[in-house]
């Protein structure tokens, strides 16, 4: 059994079908990427595991517990953490202080912005902060405001503060969208440096196959809602269901 297993999920939005029965076990201390051309179903399947969409059929377990029905700051106080598409961070807050703000979250999931510089308890949260910062090369930009980084450095800043809190998954949806190829290989590198210094298991949603290809060990291909294959890198690169998803050979 995976650390996540989806099991026969399905969700319709009126008489469109977006998801038909999945079924996708995502191995522990693994990374699993996600594909698919547009409109396979990729980005409402996660949000079915994230708590912002429920699916009408199937069940969905992490570490053996249920995630329907939860809410998503629930979920993520269960082990999961989510990397958004564009980055979501405090912009008017320094680099430092948005990593120490997730330390501060209550348990509605609304967040203490005000509670810097007064929790007891802070020296503590400051070193973890700064640790973490260490591990995604920005502890130099600790003072920086979080609007005056670059793409990129907004991308590891996001993932220093899913970091901090631990998480045992992390949902990368479209984590290199909008990069230029150094950023994009910067931040490969950096993921890469994440699995190996930490037990995380990672599920990639992605359309940049260069990214797929240098980290997934494992590969789901949507088509229309539903898996088409699953299968290993080398396997899924000359795979002729796939060739045929994507109307042509994916480049990488």
């Amino acid at each position: 059994m995976g650390i996540l297993e989806i099991k026969n999920v399905g969700k319709r939005f009126g008489g469109l079908q977006a998801l038909g029965d999945v079924n996708l076990s995502v191995a522990e201390n693994t990374v699993h990427a996600i594909i698919g051309p547009n409109g396979a179903g990729k980005s409402t399947l996660l949000n079915c595991l994230v708590g912002k969409l429920i699916p009408d059929t199937g069940s969905v377990t992490f570490q053996g517990q249920s995630l329907l029905g939860r809410k998503p700051h629930e979920i993520n106080q269960m082990g999961v953490s989510r990397v958004f598409q564009t980055p979501e961070i405090f912009a008017d807050l320094t680099v430092m202080e948005n990593v120490m703000i997730p330390c501060f979250a209550h348990r509605d999931g609304s967040f203490k912005l005000n509670a810097i510089g007064s929790v007891a308890g802070q020296a503590d949260i400051k070193t973890q902060a700064e640790q973490i910062l260490e591990d995604v090369n920005m502890l130099d930009k600790h003072q920086m405001q979080a609007s005056s980084l670059s793409r990129g450095d907004k991308r590891r800043l996001e993932m220093a503060m899913c970091l901090v809190q631990e998480p045992k998954l992390l949902l990368l949806d479209e984590p290199t969208a909008g990069m230029a190829r150094a950023d994009t290989n910067n931040t490969i590198d950096l993921l890469k440096e994440i699995k190996e210094k930490r037990d995380i298991t990672m599920a990639i949603i992605e359309h940049d196959m260069h990214v797929v290809f240098s980290m997934a060990e494992r590969i789901t291909v949507l088509a229309q809602g539903t898996p088409l294959v699953e299968d290993t890198p080398d396997n899924i690169k000359g795979h002729p269901k796939v060739r045929e998803a994507y109307l042509g050979e994916a480049q990488v």
